[in-house]
């Protein structure tokens, strides 16, 4: 079975497109005239046609034309006309009066005669809500009958009661069936095997995904009014990809998108099939930390939470351990690409972070990293909430220093009792032409930090360092842009992952290249993108809860 399917392509890079006119059409529109859009229903109906085990689901649980409002220039109107051009269908005369609020997507096997000698042959189904039932069978017969005036045979089956239209012999390349099921859904497959089983699945409950144990666990923790939601079992998904899900915590993830009147929300959960190996809670905060008062509002990237002592047990490192694992079947490529930055500063101060300063975390804190220029490299700022732990912690850190040869010296800054550690380097420059030479001592900073108030502070270099100091009232707290972002993220939680894109684009290129190539594909939305706030906020046995928030240019 080596047939593409065209129909389902233009359905799949349809809804591709559909994503980035409602985040970047919505962005423009809230500017000017704040919208609040949200679904008609809570949870997707046509679930009862779809296997349990199917790998993706996805669902749009709003009228595509209640989005026309998100538009800027057309987008959606010509996304309509794009997907219909082959089919001679018209949107407005031949779907629109009939179509409800619900367009449902599944990837409903990997292979569809699991015959692995004639190739994998994925198969989707797609259902469709109706508000007239009547008016949707006229739409299939309509269909068909324009596919038979294009070149295609019209074979037509009964089958538990539901009339089946498909082509007859199979088309090569763009194999079709469909069949209207009682008044609610009209359904489409690229495989007249595929629309059978989503028919089976309707008479027989316990093989739909509504009867997944985990499936009823992750719609609970949908939030209200999302537009949308996808599905997805991820040991089969990574299958789908080449790939064996390892490191297992969670096997199944929901992701619901929100449009509110500050932006998009996009909202997962991750869920676990056993709840006996649950990794350590981490502290849930009720409010920001007070150690962001200390990160510049020049941060690219700040981080924040309590607690960094149990970081390896903790819920999110399991999720990072698995998705590591899977993707590079061994965790180490990954790790070390996108940890590069903690690697190389492992490097120049020869230590181990987990073991020479995570471990005596134990109170609030947040790091930074503060993107360069031409004359500047990166910089970043590490700042913790004092504990004894800490004190002890700085103690090990200065006799590791001395080992290394590096100096430990106090200085004032701004009136500031500075410790840094530094390295003194001896240099000569030639003085006349009888090579009599001159020597300088250079002292290069490795590494600065001092107290304020209940916080030590450590940073890079003695520039960052002044930085701090001379601008108390130029913290990130006070950034209006990302007081709006964490405004939306739930409390408590458990800290805050915030990026200022427009500042660390480069940043985030050079350490994830391939991230230039989705770009290229998603330009409409990085163009437009500001900044993204990441939280994570549930300690629940088994379930990890996590928020997205995008805020966008005007």
């Amino acid at each position: 079975m080596n047939r593409q399917s065209s129909f389902f392509g233009f359905l799949i890079a349809g809804a591709i497109a559909l994503l980035v006119i409602i985040i970047t059409g919505f962005y423009w529109l809230s500017a000017k005239n704040p919208v609040n859009i949200a679904a008609a229903t809570s949870q997707p109906g046509a679930t009862i046609f779809v296997s349990k085990f199917s790998p993706v689901t996805v669902s749009l649980l709003v009228n595509p034309d209640r989005l026309q409002v998100l538009e800027r220039q057309g987008e959606l109107s010509q996304l309509k006309t794009n997907l219909l051009a082959k089919s001679n269908i018209n949107y407005q005369e031949d779907i629109q009066p009939w179509l409800g609020n619900e367009i449902t997507l599944a990837l409903t096997t990997l292979d569809i005669d699991r015959d692995p000698e004639n190739g994998q042959q994925p198969g989707y189904l797609m259902a469709l809500a109706t508000t007239q039932p009547q008016k949707s069978r006229e739409f299939l017969e309509i269909l068909f009958s324009k596919r038979v005036l294009a070149g295609a045979n019209l074979g037509t089956e009964e089958y538990q009661g539901v009339k089946l239209l498909y082509d007859n012999p199979p088309a090569k390349q763009d194999f079709l069936a469909g069949a209207a099921v009682g008044d609610r859904f009209v359904l489409f497959a690229n495989d007249l095997k595929v629309l059978k089983d989503a028919i089976n699945n309707v008479q027989a409950p316990d093989l739909n995904l509504n009867s997944s144990v985990q499936y009823q666990k992750a719609t609970q923790q949908l939030p209200k009014g999302a537009l949308g939601l996808a599905f997805l079992n991820l040991p089969t998904l990574a299958k789908s990809q080449g790939l064996e899900l390892r490191e297992a915590t969670y096997d199944s993830e929901i992701i619901s998108l929100i449009l509110n009147s500050k932006g998009l929300v996009a909202e997962t959960s991750f869920l676990s099939a056993s709840e006996t190996a649950s990794p350590s809670p981490t502290p849930l905060l009720s409010q920001p930390v007070a150690a962001l008062q200390y990160i510049p509002q020049s941060a690219g990237l700040a981080i924040s939470g309590a607690n960094l002592s149990n970081l390896g047990d903790t819920d999110l490192a399991k999720l990072w351990k698995q998705a590591t694992a899977t993707i590079s079947g061994s965790g180490k490529a990954v790790n070390s690409q996108i940890a590069k930055p903690l690697s190389e500063l492992q490097n120049r101060w020869g230590i181990n972070l987990a073991e020479d300063i995570f471990s005596w975390v134990k109170g609030e804190y947040a790091i930074a990293l503060l993107p360069g220029n031409e004359q500047k490299t990166d910089s970043w700022v590490f700042a913790v909430e004092n504990t004894p732990e800490v004190t002890e912690g700085i103690s090990r850190l200065d006799a590791s220093a001395s080992t290394k040869g590096l100096n430990i010296n106090s200085l004032n800054l701004n009136n500031q009792k500075i410790s840094a550690w530094t390295d003194l380097i001896a240099t000569s420059k030639k003085l006349d032409d009888k090579d009599r030479l001159a020597y300088t001592v250079e002292t290069k900073v490795q590494g600065v930090h001092t107290t304020l108030g209940n916080y030590e502070i450590f940073t890079s270099d003695l520039e960052t360092m002044a930085e701090i100091l001379s601008a108390k009232d130029n913290s990130l707290v006070k950034n209006r842009n990302f007081q709006d972002s964490i405004a939306t993220i739930p409390q408590p939680n458990q800290g805050y992952v915030y990026l200022d894109w427009t500042t660390s684009k480069s940043l985030v290129e050079r350490q994830l290249p391939i991230l230039k190539l989705v770009e290229l594909v998603g330009k409409p939305f990085f163009e437009n993108l500001r900044s993204l706030t990441v939280s994570s906020y549930s300690n629940e046995a088994g379930l990890l809860k996590a928020r997205i928030f995008f805020k966008l240019q005007p």
